[in-house]
Protein backbone atom coordinates (compact mmCIF):
# COMPACT_ATOMS: atom_id res chain seq x y z
CA UNK A 1 0.00 0.00 0.00
CA UNK A 2 1.48 3.14 -1.27
CA UNK A 3 0.99 7.12 0.46
CA UNK A 4 -0.33 9.13 -2.07
CA UNK A 5 -0.99 12.94 -2.14
CA UNK A 6 -3.76 14.29 -4.82
CA UNK A 7 -4.08 17.72 -5.50
CA UNK A 8 -8.23 18.70 -6.49
CA UNK A 9 -9.87 16.03 -3.84
CA UNK A 10 -12.37 18.26 -3.77
CA UNK A 11 -12.80 18.33 -7.65
CA UNK A 12 -14.35 15.99 -10.06
CA UNK A 13 -11.85 13.81 -10.90
CA UNK A 14 -9.73 13.86 -8.18
CA UNK A 15 -12.91 12.62 -5.61
CA UNK A 16 -13.29 9.56 -8.28
CA UNK A 17 -9.70 8.47 -7.95
CA UNK A 18 -9.27 9.07 -4.41
CA UNK A 19 -12.01 7.03 -3.86
CA UNK A 20 -10.67 4.56 -5.94
CA UNK A 21 -7.64 4.48 -3.85
CA UNK A 22 -8.69 4.80 -0.49
CA UNK A 23 -11.03 1.52 -1.69
CA UNK A 24 -7.89 -0.50 -2.19
CA UNK A 25 -5.90 0.07 1.25
CA UNK A 26 -3.92 3.16 0.16
CA UNK A 27 -3.55 6.36 2.47
CA UNK A 28 -4.65 9.44 0.67
CA UNK A 29 -3.71 12.98 1.78
CA UNK A 30 -5.55 15.45 -0.34
CA UNK A 31 -5.40 19.18 -0.95
CA UNK A 32 -8.00 21.31 -2.54
CA UNK A 33 -8.75 25.52 -2.78
CA UNK A 34 -12.11 25.01 -2.46
CA UNK A 35 -12.41 27.97 -4.87
CA UNK A 36 -15.79 29.29 -6.03
CA UNK A 37 -15.48 28.48 -9.86
CA UNK A 38 -18.63 26.52 -9.01
CA UNK A 39 -20.69 25.17 -5.85
CA UNK A 40 -18.73 25.28 -3.52
CA UNK A 41 -21.55 22.57 -1.39
CA UNK A 42 -20.45 20.01 -4.05
CA UNK A 43 -16.82 20.10 -3.36
CA UNK A 44 -17.23 20.08 0.53
CA UNK A 45 -19.65 17.23 0.33
CA UNK A 46 -16.90 14.80 -2.00
CA UNK A 47 -14.83 15.64 0.96
CA UNK A 48 -17.29 14.52 3.24
CA UNK A 49 -17.72 11.26 1.98
CA UNK A 50 -14.08 10.70 1.49
CA UNK A 51 -13.74 12.02 5.03
CA UNK A 52 -15.22 8.94 6.58
CA UNK A 53 -12.43 6.75 5.11
CA UNK A 54 -9.81 6.91 7.95
CA UNK A 55 -6.84 7.14 5.97
CA UNK A 56 -7.77 10.26 4.25
CA UNK A 57 -7.02 13.55 5.27
CA UNK A 58 -6.40 16.99 3.28
CA UNK A 59 -5.59 20.20 3.42
CA UNK A 60 -7.57 23.29 2.38
CA UNK A 61 -5.21 25.97 0.57
CA UNK A 62 -4.45 26.74 -2.77
CA UNK A 63 -1.65 25.84 -5.16
CA UNK A 64 -0.10 29.22 -5.53
CA UNK A 65 0.34 29.70 -1.85
CA UNK A 66 3.87 27.65 -2.17
CA UNK A 67 4.40 27.45 2.23
CA UNK A 68 0.93 25.55 2.22
CA UNK A 69 1.91 23.17 -0.10
CA UNK A 70 5.55 22.76 1.02
CA UNK A 71 3.50 21.86 4.71
CA UNK A 72 1.43 19.39 3.45
CA UNK A 73 3.38 17.57 1.16
CA UNK A 74 6.40 17.64 3.61
CA UNK A 75 4.22 16.18 6.65
CA UNK A 76 2.73 13.56 4.60
CA UNK A 77 5.56 12.70 2.84
CA UNK A 78 4.29 10.83 -0.10
CA UNK A 79 6.10 7.89 -2.48
CA UNK A 80 3.17 9.50 -5.53
CA UNK A 81 2.38 12.52 -6.00
CA UNK A 82 -0.87 12.98 -8.65
CA UNK A 83 -1.41 16.15 -9.58
CA UNK A 84 -5.26 16.69 -10.74
CA UNK A 85 -5.91 20.38 -9.30
CA UNK A 86 -5.76 23.92 -11.63
CA UNK A 87 -8.09 26.10 -13.60
CA UNK A 88 -10.64 24.22 -15.71
CA UNK A 89 -12.60 25.32 -18.29
CA UNK A 90 -12.56 26.76 -21.70
CA UNK A 91 -15.02 29.44 -22.01
CA UNK A 92 -14.02 30.68 -18.60
CA UNK A 93 -9.94 31.40 -19.78
CA UNK A 94 -11.84 34.42 -21.60
CA UNK A 95 -12.89 35.78 -18.82
CA UNK A 96 -10.52 35.77 -16.11
CA UNK A 97 -7.11 34.29 -17.99
CA UNK A 98 -4.59 35.27 -15.33
CA UNK A 99 -5.92 32.71 -12.41
CA UNK A 100 -5.60 30.25 -15.23
CA UNK A 101 -1.66 31.35 -15.26
CA UNK A 102 -1.58 31.41 -11.14
CA UNK A 103 -3.13 28.24 -10.41
CA UNK A 104 -2.11 25.88 -13.72
CA UNK A 105 1.43 27.37 -14.50
CA UNK A 106 2.97 28.92 -10.40
CA UNK A 107 0.79 26.07 -9.13
CA UNK A 108 1.95 22.99 -11.01
CA UNK A 109 5.74 24.40 -10.21
CA UNK A 110 5.51 24.45 -6.55
CA UNK A 111 3.86 20.59 -7.20
CA UNK A 112 6.98 19.75 -8.69
CA UNK A 113 9.14 21.53 -6.49
CA UNK A 114 8.38 19.70 -3.55
CA UNK A 115 8.22 16.18 -6.00
CA UNK A 116 11.92 16.69 -6.25
CA UNK A 117 12.69 17.94 -3.41
CA UNK A 118 10.89 14.35 -1.91
CA UNK A 119 12.35 12.12 -4.52
CA UNK A 120 9.16 10.33 -5.69
CA UNK A 121 8.43 7.09 -7.26
CA UNK A 122 6.52 8.49 -9.77
CA UNK A 123 4.70 12.25 -10.02
CA UNK A 124 1.81 12.03 -12.10
CA UNK A 125 0.25 15.35 -13.55
CA UNK A 126 -2.75 16.14 -15.59
CA UNK A 127 -2.53 17.72 -19.27
CA UNK A 128 -5.90 17.77 -21.58
CA UNK A 129 -6.86 17.18 -24.92
CA UNK A 130 -7.00 21.36 -25.78
CA UNK A 131 -3.40 21.20 -26.12
CA UNK A 132 -3.87 19.65 -29.64
CA UNK A 133 -5.86 22.55 -30.30
CA UNK A 134 -6.02 23.60 -34.41
CA UNK A 135 -4.51 19.73 -35.04
CA UNK A 136 -7.20 18.24 -37.78
CA UNK A 137 -5.64 15.29 -38.07
CA UNK A 138 -7.03 12.41 -35.90
CA UNK A 139 -7.64 10.46 -34.13
CA UNK A 140 -5.11 12.22 -31.78
CA UNK A 141 -1.67 10.63 -30.68
CA UNK A 142 0.76 11.14 -28.21
CA UNK A 143 3.55 12.27 -30.89
CA UNK A 144 1.30 14.46 -32.83
CA UNK A 145 3.04 17.92 -32.68
CA UNK A 146 0.50 20.10 -30.11
CA UNK A 147 1.90 23.93 -31.06
CA UNK A 148 -1.21 25.29 -31.61
CA UNK A 149 -3.18 25.82 -28.75
CA UNK A 150 -6.97 27.52 -28.91
CA UNK A 151 -6.81 28.88 -25.58
CA UNK A 152 -4.88 30.12 -22.68
CA UNK A 153 -6.30 27.08 -20.47
CA UNK A 154 -4.50 24.70 -23.48
CA UNK A 155 -1.61 27.26 -23.30
CA UNK A 156 -1.04 26.37 -19.75
CA UNK A 157 -1.26 23.01 -19.98
CA UNK A 158 1.19 22.51 -22.87
CA UNK A 159 3.35 24.73 -20.22
CA UNK A 160 3.39 22.52 -17.57
CA UNK A 161 4.11 19.63 -20.04
CA UNK A 162 7.04 21.12 -20.56
CA UNK A 163 8.25 21.62 -17.35
CA UNK A 164 7.42 18.30 -16.51
CA UNK A 165 9.43 17.02 -18.91
CA UNK A 166 12.34 19.40 -17.96
CA UNK A 167 12.04 18.54 -14.54
CA UNK A 168 11.80 14.71 -15.51
CA UNK A 169 14.83 15.47 -17.47
CA UNK A 170 17.25 17.24 -14.93
CA UNK A 171 16.27 15.42 -11.34
CA UNK A 172 15.34 12.16 -13.22
CA UNK A 173 12.13 12.46 -11.70
CA UNK A 174 9.67 9.87 -13.52
CA UNK A 175 6.49 11.77 -14.32
CA UNK A 176 3.32 11.23 -16.46
CA UNK A 177 1.25 13.77 -18.08
CA UNK A 178 -2.25 12.05 -19.03
CA UNK A 179 -4.10 14.16 -21.22
CA UNK A 180 -8.27 13.94 -20.75
CA UNK A 181 -10.67 13.72 -23.26
CA UNK A 182 -14.27 15.21 -21.85
CA UNK A 183 -14.56 13.66 -18.94
CA UNK A 184 -18.09 12.86 -17.80
CA UNK A 185 -19.92 10.52 -15.21
CA UNK A 186 -21.57 11.15 -11.50
CA UNK A 187 -20.19 14.01 -9.33
CA UNK A 188 -19.53 16.05 -12.59
CA UNK A 189 -18.95 19.69 -12.57
CA UNK A 190 -21.87 21.86 -13.27
CA UNK A 191 -19.74 23.98 -15.77
CA UNK A 192 -19.65 21.34 -18.52
CA UNK A 193 -22.33 20.47 -20.84
CA UNK A 194 -23.46 17.14 -19.39
CA UNK A 195 -24.99 18.90 -15.95
CA UNK A 196 -25.87 21.66 -17.60
CA UNK A 197 -27.86 20.43 -20.11
CA UNK A 198 -29.59 18.01 -17.29
CA UNK A 199 -30.12 20.64 -15.79
CA UNK A 200 -31.64 22.41 -17.49
CA UNK A 201 -34.17 20.35 -18.94
CA UNK A 202 -35.71 19.20 -15.76
CA UNK A 203 -36.02 22.97 -15.38
CA UNK A 204 -38.25 23.45 -17.95
CA UNK A 205 -35.36 25.66 -20.05
CA UNK A 206 -33.78 25.23 -23.22
CA UNK A 207 -30.08 24.09 -23.87
CA UNK A 208 -27.46 25.93 -26.17
CA UNK A 209 -25.93 24.01 -28.57
CA UNK A 210 -23.17 25.07 -30.05
CA UNK A 211 -22.07 24.95 -33.65
CA UNK A 212 -25.46 24.24 -34.42
CA UNK A 213 -24.74 20.46 -32.86
CA UNK A 214 -21.42 19.65 -35.17
CA UNK A 215 -19.15 19.28 -32.43
CA UNK A 216 -17.71 15.77 -31.74
CA UNK A 217 -16.43 14.73 -28.35
CA UNK A 218 -14.35 11.82 -27.30
CA UNK A 219 -16.72 11.36 -23.91
CA UNK A 220 -14.98 9.53 -21.50
CA UNK A 221 -16.56 7.87 -18.65
CA UNK A 222 -14.58 9.22 -15.08
CA UNK A 223 -14.79 5.54 -13.18
CA UNK A 224 -12.56 5.02 -16.77
CA UNK A 225 -10.15 7.50 -16.05
CA UNK A 226 -9.58 7.21 -12.37
CA UNK A 227 -9.03 2.98 -13.26
CA UNK A 228 -6.25 4.40 -16.21
CA UNK A 229 -4.89 6.21 -13.66
CA UNK A 230 -4.36 3.84 -11.35
CA UNK A 231 -2.88 1.22 -13.68
CA UNK A 232 -0.70 3.76 -14.94
CA UNK A 233 0.66 4.56 -11.20
CA UNK A 234 2.38 1.39 -10.37
CA UNK A 235 2.67 -0.27 -13.93
CA UNK A 236 4.06 2.30 -16.22
CA UNK A 237 6.46 4.33 -14.32
CA UNK A 238 8.90 5.88 -16.86
CA UNK A 239 12.40 5.07 -17.16
CA UNK A 240 15.11 6.92 -19.02
CA UNK A 241 15.76 4.56 -22.03
CA UNK A 242 18.98 3.59 -22.72
CA UNK A 243 20.87 4.96 -25.22
CA UNK A 244 17.81 7.04 -25.96
CA UNK A 245 16.03 4.47 -28.29
CA UNK A 246 12.18 4.82 -27.78
CA UNK A 247 9.65 1.84 -28.88
CA UNK A 248 8.29 3.30 -31.97
CA UNK A 249 4.63 4.37 -30.92
CA UNK A 250 5.60 5.31 -27.64
CA UNK A 251 5.84 9.18 -26.07
CA UNK A 252 8.51 8.40 -24.05
CA UNK A 253 10.83 10.96 -24.43
CA UNK A 254 14.70 9.42 -25.47
CA UNK A 255 16.44 12.29 -22.81
CA UNK A 256 13.85 11.48 -19.66
CA UNK A 257 11.72 9.25 -17.40
CA UNK A 258 9.02 10.89 -18.98
CA UNK A 259 6.09 10.46 -20.73
CA UNK A 260 2.51 11.61 -22.04
CA UNK A 261 -0.61 9.39 -22.31
CA UNK A 262 -3.97 9.92 -23.65
CA UNK A 263 -6.78 8.69 -21.74
CA UNK A 264 -10.18 9.00 -23.96
CA UNK A 265 -12.70 6.48 -25.24
CA UNK A 266 -11.29 6.32 -28.65
CA UNK A 267 -14.60 7.42 -30.49
CA UNK A 268 -15.68 10.30 -31.42
CA UNK A 269 -19.61 11.36 -30.58
CA UNK A 270 -21.55 13.91 -32.69
CA UNK A 271 -23.02 16.75 -29.92
CA UNK A 272 -26.15 15.96 -30.69
CA UNK A 273 -25.92 12.15 -30.40
CA UNK A 274 -25.22 12.81 -26.76
CA UNK A 275 -28.04 15.08 -26.63
CA UNK A 276 -30.64 12.38 -27.25
CA UNK A 277 -28.41 9.82 -24.75
CA UNK A 278 -29.79 12.89 -22.21
CA UNK A 279 -33.89 12.76 -23.74
CA UNK A 280 -33.29 8.55 -23.22
CA UNK A 281 -32.09 8.93 -19.72
CA UNK A 282 -34.28 11.73 -18.73
CA UNK A 283 -37.72 10.47 -20.58
CA UNK A 284 -38.00 13.87 -21.30
CA UNK A 285 -37.18 16.28 -24.80
CA UNK A 286 -35.08 18.88 -24.63
CA UNK A 287 -35.60 22.26 -25.90
CA UNK A 288 -32.43 23.65 -27.92
CA UNK A 289 -30.89 27.05 -29.26
CA UNK A 290 -28.73 26.09 -31.85
CA UNK A 291 -25.43 28.52 -31.79
CA UNK A 292 -22.28 29.63 -33.52
CA UNK A 293 -19.09 27.47 -32.15
CA UNK A 294 -17.52 29.94 -29.25
CA UNK A 295 -13.93 31.78 -29.24
CA UNK A 296 -11.77 28.89 -28.76
CA UNK A 297 -13.65 25.69 -28.86
CA UNK A 298 -12.51 23.20 -31.54
CA UNK A 299 -14.95 21.15 -33.31
CA UNK A 300 -13.38 17.70 -32.80
CA UNK A 301 -11.89 16.21 -30.49
CA UNK A 302 -10.84 11.66 -30.43
CA UNK A 303 -8.49 10.10 -28.81
CA UNK A 304 -6.18 7.48 -30.12
CA UNK A 305 -5.59 5.10 -26.61
CA UNK A 306 -3.31 2.75 -28.22
CA UNK A 307 -0.88 3.49 -26.07
CA UNK A 308 -2.82 3.64 -23.06
CA UNK A 309 -3.76 -0.16 -23.84
CA UNK A 310 -0.10 -0.98 -24.78
CA UNK A 311 0.76 0.04 -21.19
CA UNK A 312 -1.87 -0.84 -19.27
CA UNK A 313 -4.00 -3.83 -20.91
CA UNK A 314 -6.78 -1.40 -20.57
CA UNK A 315 -9.19 0.73 -22.62
CA UNK A 316 -11.91 2.82 -21.68
CA UNK A 317 -14.83 1.36 -22.85
CA UNK A 318 -18.01 2.70 -21.65
CA UNK A 319 -20.73 3.53 -23.96
CA UNK A 320 -22.18 6.71 -23.58
CA UNK A 321 -25.68 6.08 -23.36
CA UNK A 322 -24.66 3.72 -20.47
CA UNK A 323 -22.53 6.64 -18.77
CA UNK A 324 -25.64 9.39 -19.42
CA UNK A 325 -27.65 7.21 -17.84
CA UNK A 326 -25.46 7.00 -14.48
CA UNK A 327 -25.06 10.47 -14.21
CA UNK A 328 -28.93 11.01 -14.46
CA UNK A 329 -29.45 8.60 -11.86
CA UNK A 330 -26.67 10.36 -9.73
CA UNK A 331 -28.21 13.67 -10.14
CA UNK A 332 -31.76 13.04 -9.62
CA UNK A 333 -30.71 11.58 -6.42
CA UNK A 334 -28.52 14.15 -5.53
CA UNK A 335 -30.75 17.44 -5.88
CA UNK A 336 -33.71 14.85 -5.28
CA UNK A 337 -35.65 15.50 -8.51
Amino acid sequence: MARIFITGTAGFIGYHLARLLLDEGHTVHGFDGMTDYYDVTLKQRRHAMLSQSERFAATEAMLEDLAAVDTAIDGFVPEIIVHLAGQAGVRYSLENPRAYVDANVVGTFNIMEAARRHEVRHLMMASTSSVYGANTEMPFKETDKADTPMTIYAATKKATEAMGHSYAHLYDLPTTMFRFFTVYGPWGRPDMALFKFVRATLGGEAIDVYNHGEMFRDFTYVEDLVRAIRLLMFDAVPARPEGGEVPEGDSLSPVAPYRVVNIGNSQSVRLLDFVDAIEDALGMKTRRNYMDIQPGDVPATWADAGLLERLTGYRPQTDVRDGVRAFVDWYRDYYEV
